[in-house]
């Protein structure tokens, strides 16, 4: 693959992994206050980045034509969709105010937490300030309709030097008002880039080399280095999911990784097994609830270990499965939340022992956070492996997504084992293995 420079991560965040907080499933409460008291609790697995879901207004409308279809299908009937919005610098009453966010902020930053908020600016709601105040914000069909997107909400007009300069204004907003630390951008390649680079130069002059801007697309190397550190990588976690719930064969998952990394051009990705959409789908859904004992920890493993930045999502920290919803709040059907009880299980204990190790290891090996990547092929195809190489060391992974012992034969020597499950070493010199299903080792 031709190969060139990315933008770099910030310096204060070289090694970064990312929590996501989903705020109507995090706390019973589903408010920034509340979110506030559980950073003590996310920094103390050493995580450092924590990304919210959209806590601006939300529109109201409740006319169901406008409606997303995953909205409908709810039926919990809440109008206010998090990704519809009707105000974009308000903040949302459900979460809470203006000071709630700040204060949220100044506590991150307190535990050494850095703050991304979404943005969302492909579409917005019909109830916006913006469609009636200013028309031309919005697209429109010969005969002066609104023009809808899959999702049924309003598509922005960025032919509109108005609706980019309010935008802008938008991403300062938050930097300078609440010392927000950068954005996840919602659905960024279908808004141009050029209104990204130019939105990036105005915050970085506020807030220069500290900012770190994903976006949810697949993205390609030109984007990557022009306005954004990463792309959200979502293929990758569908794949992952459907992996360890035993829906397709590695072989599968093999090429959609290796599809992703030609689309991307080379872009950084953010690695993920779980996110609000993920999890606010079917019941069914969550792989924490349906894969097979141990597989749950070798997809962790796995997004800890491959190349890119991890990103956990609220709750997977004490291996809650239960299901959440993008439309349950306070006023409608509002029990999907995280069962924090869950962290006094053993289940929950392990796991929270277990990332913790993941995320130790990761800072203490800097080839894991910035080495280089390449798959190996091994004689037994149903195996994943690959090699990391940087600060002067490579190391090994090899993992077994399958409900079978296999045996793996690497023929690379065993030198020291750091970390894995379900694991045997039968030759160290010859790197001869077992793997018990959903087994998986790093070694160097």
């Amino acid at each position: 693959m031709k190969t060139s420079s990315i933008r770099p991560l910030p310096a204060v965040a070289a090694a970064p992994v990312v929590y996501q907080i989903f705020l109507r499933s995090f706390t019973p409460e589903g408010t920034l206050r509340a979110a506030s008291r559980m950073l003590g609790h996310i920094a103390s697995l050493g995580v450092d980045v924590v990304y919210l879901c959209p806590v601006v207004e939300a529109d109201r409308d409740a006319r169901e034509e406008f409606w997303s279809p995953r909205q409908r299908r709810s039926g919990l009937h809440n109008p206010k969709n998090p990704y519809r919005l009707g105000d974009y610098f308000r903040i949302d009453p459900e979460y809470g105010t203006a000071d709630d966010l700040k204060a949220f902020v100044r506590d991150a930053h307190r535990f050494g937490l850095r703050v991304l908020l979404d943005l969302v600016y492909l579409h917005c709601g019909p109830g916006a300030s913006l469609v009636t105040e200013h028309p031309d914000w919005v697209r429109r069909n010969e005969d002066g309709t609104p023009k809808f997107n899959d999702y049924h909400f309003h598509e922005l007009n960025f032919d509109s030097a108005g609706l980019r300069e309010y935008l802008w204004n938008n991403m300062e907003h938050f930097v300078s008002e609440y010392d927000v630390d950068g954005y996840r951008c919602d659905v960024a390649g279908g808004v141009p880039l050029d209104f990204w680079e130019e939105g990036r130069r105005r915050i970085d002059a506020l807030k220069p080399g500290v900012l770190m801007m994903i976006a949810e697309s697949p993205g390609s190397l030109a984007e990557e280095r022009s306005a954004f550190e990463l792309c959200y990588g979502f293929e990758f976690n569908l794949a992952l999911e459907k992996l360890v719930k035993q829906e397709c064969p590695v072989a599968d998952f093999r090429r959609v990784e290796r599809d992703l990394r030609i689309s991307t051009g080379g872009a950084r990705l953010l690695r993920m097994f779980d996110n609000h959409d993920i999890a606010n789908d079917a019941e069914d859904r969550r792989a924490e609830t349906v894969a097979a004992p141990g597989a749950t920890d070798a997809a962790l493993a796995l997004i800890f270990w491959i190349d890119g930045v991890p990103m956990l999502y609220n709750g997977q920290e004490v291996a809650d499965g239960n299901r959440h919803s993008l439309w349950a709040d306070r006023e409608h059907g509002h029990n999907n939340v995280i069962d924090w009880q869950n962290a006094l299980t053993p289940s929950g204990r392990r796991r929270m022992e277990f990332l913790r190790e993941l995320i130790r290891l990761r800072r203490l090996v800097p080839a894991l956070a910035e080495g280089s990547f390449s798959e190996l092929t091994l004689p037994d195809e149903e195996l994943y492996a690959f090699s990391r190489t940087g600060g002067g060391r490579k190391l090994t992974a090899i993992f077994n997504f399958t409900p079978n012992v296999r045996r793996a034969e690497s023929g690379i020597a065993v030198c020291s084992v750091l970390n894995g499950q379900k694991f045997e070493v039968i030759s160290p010199e010859t790197g001869l293995l077992e793997l018990k299903p959903y087994g998986f080792i790093l070694f160097e």
